[in-house]
């Protein structure tokens, strides 16, 4: 009995330290791909069509009038418009985006503010009444949280007009506020979800389309059955870049990077994001989510202590997870101004990933802004 428990324990060992060394292994190739990502010119536009920008809100989030304000400071020759939605007329998102249409008067704002509901999936059905001000042939759809350099759109339109694409969404990385919760918010986006998405396209494994940005022509979006045909689904973003590759049409996404606001400033609001994030990207993909488990190398190292004890393979392991996967923000650093790394509190951080990992797999609600939903294996929604 002993001696099987005792060969029990040196195979979990040696699990441990093989999941461990290939995670940090994976580290440094995503460290290396992140030091890649303004490799190359972003493309210019041809012309400038006029376009028009949707931005779907709820709540008066903190840094919502920097964020909006970012995306009408920018150097673009063409026609401009952003239309907002709010579904509740004491929404205070409406005012902030009254707030921002005043201080920008040269930028066509316009809010729409209606509480029709035409599916489970409060943001499409926004997007849905919104849709009834838009005006221009280009529609750039932009989650509130994000916040655009000058240059933002004339790079979305340049890849848009590029040859057989589509769609074009682009990749994003935290802005921290003040607090703890905040910044590990904004640390899990640079040190995990970005990499991740950077290895994935590099093996060709991901097929990415994100609420950052989804840029696409109108009469695209009519081919793929308008909003309305992603009323029900939790993974909207996804499936509407799915939609348009389903038309033989690519989804393009330029070598820049927006900023996104983490105003995370409770445990309890970091976790439900979390979690919410990790239960989306599992449905969409659920083989190459569990195949993810590599890239959490320290807390196999961890492991590999506990049940090796502190040998200085273990030891070694713990070391090389910590190193491998620091050197992934100390790069984005490298070709991201403004983008600090927290490597205090990057062992936390990893363990709280692997916690969000591991209850993802467990069947539960989600709670999307404010509202709790019950997932179907096919993604849809329903209210509970």
């Amino acid at each position: 009995m002993f001696y099987n428990t005792a060969k029990i324990i040196d195979c979990l060992w040696l699990i441990c330290m093989v999941i461990a060394i290939c995670g940090s292994v994976y580290a440094l190739f995503a460290a290396y791909l992140t030091g890649l990502i303004k490799a190359r010119p972003p493309p210019k536009p041809r012309d400038y069509p006029a376009v028009t920008i949707l931005k779907p809100l709820y709540g008066a989030e903190p840094d919502l009038d920097a964020n909006l304000s970012s995306f009408c400071m920018q150097d673009y020759d063409g026609d401009l418009q952003m239309v907002c939605g709010i579904q509740d007329a004491g929404d205070a998102a409406g005012a902030v985006a009254a707030g921002v249409s005043r201080a920008n008067p040269k930028m066509a704002i316009e809010l729409v503010c209606s509480g029709r509901q035409l599916g489970s999936n409060r943001k499409i059905s926004n997007l849905i009444n919104m849709m009834e001000r838009a005006r221009n042939p280009v529609l750039v759809l932009s989650d509130s949280d994000m916040r655009a350099g000058p240059d933002y759109l004339d790079n979305v339109v340049g890849a848009l007009q590029s040859p057989g694409v589509g769609a074009v969404t682009c990749l994003y990385r935290g802005l921290p506020g003040p607090g703890l919760w905040s910044r590990l918010a904004a640390m899990n986006i640079d040190q995990r979800f970005l990499p991740n998405v950077l290895v994935g396209l590099h093996l060709g494994l991901a097929r990415p389309c994100f609420g950052s940005t989804i840029a696409l022509r109108g009469e695209t979006l009519a081919k793929i059955g308008g909003f309305e045909a992603f009323k029900d689904q939790l993974a909207d973003d996804y499936l509407i870049g799915d939609a348009v590759r389903r038309l033989g049409l690519t989804v393009a996404i330029p070598p820049i990077l927006l900023g996104h606001s983490c105003p995370e400033s409770r445990f309890s609001e970091l976790w439900r994001h979390e979690l919410r994030w990790a239960r989306t990207i599992r449905l969409v993909d659920t083989a190459g989510y569990a195949g993810s488990m590599i890239t959490h190398p320290l807390p196999f190292a961890f492991a590999a202590v506990a049940l090796g004890g502190f040998s200085i393979l273990s030891v070694g392991s713990v070391v090389a997870a910590l190193v491998c996967r620091a050197i992934i923000p100390l790069q984005l650093r490298n070709v991201e101004a403004g983008a600090q790394p927290s490597l205090p509190l990057l062992p936390f951080r990893e363990l709280l990933s692997f916690a969000v990992f591991l209850a993802s797999f467990w069947p539960a609600p989600v709670t999307w802004r404010g509202h709790s939903y019950d997932v179907g294996s096919d993604g849809t929604l329903t209210p509970n």
